[in-house]
Order: structure tokens, then C-alpha cells, then sequence
């Protein structure tokens, strides 16, 4: 049969609130979308919920910029409030310029602005959010509550929106994952003409993160979580930060 798979947009899911229960939205935007979970389903969520649930919002006034953060800020035309929690959500500065600040996180990934985001944050408030404190914990915690509260086996991915060197445009990318391996090592395998792959390694989560994202979005869309069913997966306990090439192996870091 030819491979096939289905990606659906979970409607009508609120503005996520701090301590809001996510599985019980989540469960809610199924049944509205006529879905009951399977065995081998995978839930992309979105980044942003999960940090707002978590409560992981940051009111700029109470923030105090540090001299490096000011002077930072002077550098890349950045508010220094901001600044200053991207350097705490880093382990270094990667790239900066004006208006670019780009960071190794402290989950071990690059990205502008330590992922700090301020769009679809009520900006009345003066706030920002940040990522979860550990995405592939909650990703984990996500998956064990719905299992716990429908019996199927779901693997879960928290996706984010990154961009990257060298191509324009941002692309989805997995910041934590549950249930399925982030990295799918395909080395060993064979080809149409009988050759051994030697050195072909996937990063499946971000392909997962990446086929959601085209039905989620990026601004007013509202859609925060996507189902899709039909991967054939490669069933594991792997981790978004598998997919963090190590300094070592970096020809560019």
C-alpha cells in the first residue's frame, strides 16, 4: 500500500491560561474534531501553550538589566529587558547584530532570542514567554496524562518555530518529544541498488514539528495543536535534545 498520513487542526482550543489542564482541552478539541485517540497517533503542540500553562510568563517591569544586557542592547537595538532574560535562558551568544540576537540556549539549541516570544502574548500586560522550562519533561507528562486518562499509547511532540543559516524562513522544529525517537538513525539500511546507507541519519521530530506547522501557524490561526496518524514512527524513548548536534561535531558552532 502506499504510505499515507493524515494531519488534523484541533478546533476550538481557548487562550491557554496558567494552570490550565492541557489534556483536558486537548481531549475536548478531539471530540469536536470527531477523533479518539489510537495507538500510534502523534499530538503536535505547540511551544506556547504549554509555556503558558506552565506559567512561564515574565513581566518586563520586573525584570533589571545587568551592564552586559545594556550594552547588548545598545549593540543590537533590542530592548535591554528583554536582553537580559535572553542572556538567562543562554549559555552563550552565538551571533548579534542589529536587531539580530541569535543564542545557544540552555537547552542546547540555537535560536533567535532564546526563543523569548511576545506575539500572541497580551501585550497590555508587558509581558513575554518563555520556553518551557523543560519541554521533553512536559512532552513526557503530557503523554503519561493521556494514557492515563483514555488508555491509548500517543506520542507527543512540543514543537517550536526556528529559523536557519544559510535558508530563509522559518521552519518547525521539535523542543521536546515523548513516545517516539526525535532521531531516526537509518544507517545499515539498503537502497533501490542494494548500497548500505553509511551515514544517514534523520531528524524525525523536526520533520514531524515541520509537517504540523503547516496547519498550525505562525499569528492569528489559533491552533495550537495538531493530530496526525498514519506515521510509521520509530517507536522509542528519545528526546528533543537528542537532535542538539554536540560542539564537537559542529563544523560551523
Amino acid at each position: 500500500m502506499t504510505p499515507t498520513f493524515t494531519a488534523t487542526a484541533l478546533p476550538g482550543l481557548p487562550l491557554v491560561q496558567p494552570g490550565d489542564d492541557l489534556v483536558a482541552l486537548i481531549l475536548r478539541g478531539l471530540q469536536e474534531a470527531g477523533l479518539t485517540l489510537q495507538a500510534r497517533d502523534v499530538l503536535v503542540i505547540s511551544s506556547k501553550i504549554v509555556s503558558k500553562s506552565e506559567g512561564r510568563f515574565v513581566t518586563l517591569s520586573e525584570v533589571r538589566p545587568s551592564s552586559e544586557a545594556e550594552q547588548l542592547a545598545q549593540e543590537t537595538n533590542k530592548d535591554p529587558h528583554v536582553v537580559e532574560l535572553v542572556l538567562q535562558e543562554s549559555r552563550k551568544i552565538s551571533r548579534k547584530a542589529k536587531n539580530v540576537l541569535v543564542t545557544e540556549h540552555r537547552l542546547g539549541f540555537v535560536s533567535a532570542n532564546a526563543g523569548i516570544d511576545q506575539s500572541n502574548v497580551d501585550e497590555t500586560r508587558q509581558k513575554v514567554l518563555l520556553l518551557p522550562q523543560d519541554p521533553d519533561g512536559s512532552a513526557q507528562r503530557l503523554r503519561e496524562d493521556l494514557h492515563a486518562r483514555t488508555g491509548s499509547d500517543t506520542a507527543i511532540i512540543i514543537s517550536d518555530t526556528h529559523g536557519r543559516p544559510f535558508r530563509v524562513g522559518n521552519v518547525g522544529v521539535a523542543i521536546g518529544a515523548a513516545g517516539l525517537l526525535a532521531v531516526a538513525d537509518l544507517r545499515g539500511q539498503i537502497d533501490l541498488f542494494g548500497r548500505r546507507l553509511e551515514i544517514s541519519v534523520q531528524g524525525y521530530g523536526d520533520l514531524v514539528a515541520s509537517a504540523a506547522h503547516l496547519l498550525c501557524g505562525e499569528a492569528g490561526e489559533g491552533l495550537p495543536v495538531i493530530h496526525i496518524r498514519g506515521l510509521n514512527y520509530p517507536v522509542g524513548e528519545g528526546r528533543a535534545a537528542d537532535l542538539n548536534r554536540a560542539p564537537e561535531h559542529d563544523l560551523y558552532r
